[in-house]
């Protein structure tokens, strides 16, 4: 990995992942060779996670979340923390391929503000996971790419580079679990703003096992999933995303409050 001052910020949500977050940040160490800053971000001062990602010294930054619980909470405190003009959202289970940040992040330096890794499109694949998981995902990524044109199939992974100032421009409303990928990529719709996808291979974790709670936050999924079906927002003059002038405007955010 690069040195200097990072072009890419890497959050990574970790809830006591223990000894198999090394060979994760291992292999990420060794896939990124922009420069680079990594954000483990814990719930608790006693996660399991923490002994192992602080080996790393410098290059991995832990951070604990005080935010509240959750992985939603914890990339939000991972975006606000985020030093790079780039950020890009991985899980800690090793389900995500690192190697391909660098080109995700290039995706967003060349003016896109989301980049979606797509299990869905030609070149994609996702291997294990639930069944009925897997189908409601595809699902919805297919409904969405074509009938509300989000720009990628893939709109529910969370495996996605983002533009830093579109984020802080839109503002994160999902508190809970990881529609947040969903969120911001209907969010990105709404303001007719650019999105890319490019094909990865996704990897269920070994032992088969998943935090996602379908019950709890399929409404979540829902909301956001609906929400990328509304007319374009209005937009403001003289915003810049990434270099580029936006002229977003989001009356939605000033009232309600949406973080930053």
């Amino acid at each position: 990995m690069s040195s200097g001052a990072p072009r890419v910020s890497v959050v990574i949500p970790a809830y006591q992942e223990g000894s198999s977050v090394i060979p994760v940040l291992d292999r990420l160490l060794e896939s990124v060779t922009l420069p680079c800053e990594i954000l483990v971000v814990v719930d608790l001062p006693d996660d399991s996670t923490i002994p192992y990602a602080s080996r790393y010294g410098p290059q991995v930054r832990v951070l604990l979340n005080d935010y509240g619980r959750g992985p939603a909470n914890a990339i939000r405190y991972g975006f606000d923390h985020a030093s790079a003009p780039v950020v890009v959202v991985t899980m800690a289970d090793g389900s995500d391929d690192p190697r391909q940040i660098d080109e995700l992040t290039r995706l967003v330096e060349r003016g896109v503000v989301i980049a979606a890794a797509s299990r869905y499109m030609p070149g994609g694949m996702q291997v294990g996971g639930p069944f009925f998981k897997r189908t409601l995902s595809r699902l919805a990524g297919r409904t969405l790419y074509l009938l509300a044109r989000v720009g990628t199939r893939d709109a529910t992974n969370s495996f996605k580079a983002y533009d830093h100032a579109f984020v802080d421009r839109v503002g994160i409303e999902s508190r809970d679990g990881f529609e947040i990928g969903l969120e911001l990529t209907a969010k990105a719709r709404r303001f007719r703003l650019p999105v890319a996808e490019m094909p990865t291979v996704w990897l269920d974790r070994a032992e088969d096992e998943s935090n996602f709670k379908l019950s709890q936050w399929a409404p979540k999924y829902l909301h956001w999933y609906w929400y990328a079906f509304g007319p374009a927002l209005a937009r403001r003059r003289g915003h810049t995303f990434g270099g580029r002038v936006d002229r977003t405007d989001h009356p939605e955010n000033r009232q309600s409050g949406v973080s930053k």
